[in-house]
């Protein structure tokens, strides 16, 4: 392990102690050094926003495909990278701990490990189940003292089984099986973020805002200590691409192509 990627896993750990901070999610090398140039601290990788850029839905990217995405973002800041892991890319616990322990080469200072299984029938793992899955990612991660910060995920809300009680058991459960940061995609309201603090407290808890609406100062007042966007700012982009291509297609006209961002302020961010 590199000295670099060392120090970008302690100043990850250290951005988890107290305070809020933005984790934006960046889709490919130049929007990750984008955001590293408007100041952001730390980048988390989208698993929508990347199978976008290589013309696959979500959740249907490999395990290759991810290893050599991390890599290259890892590489190409001097930022601490947080993994969107999905699902470990397996269902088994030991296969998951093979797949973490993957990732963890690729340089990343954390990644998340989610319980839905892709499975509309049966959208979540059996709790016992989604719980050694945490516990075999945590054994990866330590194998090799990384010091790689795990986030568990209960994708709950997001799969339309929406009661907060069941979200908070598997969030403390996941907790307790070593996950460090606890993360409740979907959850929008007040109440709702607040009770998931509590309970999981003193860990800390990230928060996806789009719905919601909050702003930092407001999430950091709930008790929230890191905020990720998904894949809001890859589809943030792909709007503009897609009303000035949509219309050269339709009307045979170019007035969007008029907002596109300067071309010499991009080389000279990446300059």
């Amino acid at each position: 392990m590199s000295i670099m990627t060392a120090d970008k896993r302690a100043t990850f750990r250290k951005m988890h102690e107290a305070g809020c901070f933005v984790l934006p999610n960046p889709f490919d090398v130049g929007s990750a050094k984008a955001l590293q140039n408007l100041g952001f601290k730390a980048l988390a990788s989208t698993s929508a926003g990347f199978a976008w850029t290589i013309g696959k839905a979500d959740n249907h990217v490999t395990l290759d495909d991810v290893c050599a995405h991390l890599t290259a973002l890892c590489a190409a800041v001097d930022l601490p990278v947080n993994a969107d892991f999905e699902g470990g890319f397996a269902h088994k616990p030991e296969k998951v701990a093979v797949n973490v322990g993957r990732a963890v080469k690729t340089g990343v200072a954390g990644l998340s490990i989610e319980d839905s299984t892709g499975d509309a029938t049966a959208p979540l793992y059996e709790r016992a189940f989604a719980i050694e899955r945490i516990k075999a990612a945590r054994s990866a991660i330590d194998a090799d003292k990384s010091g790689v910060l795990l986030t568990g995920r209960c994708e709950g809300f997001l799969v339309g089984e929406s009661d907060l009680d069941m979200v908070i058991d598997r969030l403390r459960a996941y907790a307790e099986a070593g996950a460090d940061c606890l993360y409740a995609p979907g959850i929008k309201t007040r109440e709702q973020i607040s009770a998931v603090v509590k309970a999981v407290s003193p860990k800390p808890v990230n928060l996806l805002i789009g719905a919601s609406g909050l702003s930092v100062a407001e999430a950091a007042d709930l008790g929230v200590r890191r905020i990720s966007v998904g894949g809001s700012l890859a589809r943030t982009a792909w709007a503009g691409f897609m009303r000035a291509a949509r219309e050269m297609a339709e009307q045979g006209t170019f007035t969007e192509l008029a907002k596109g961002y300067p071309g010499g302020e991009l080389n000279k961010m990446f300059g």
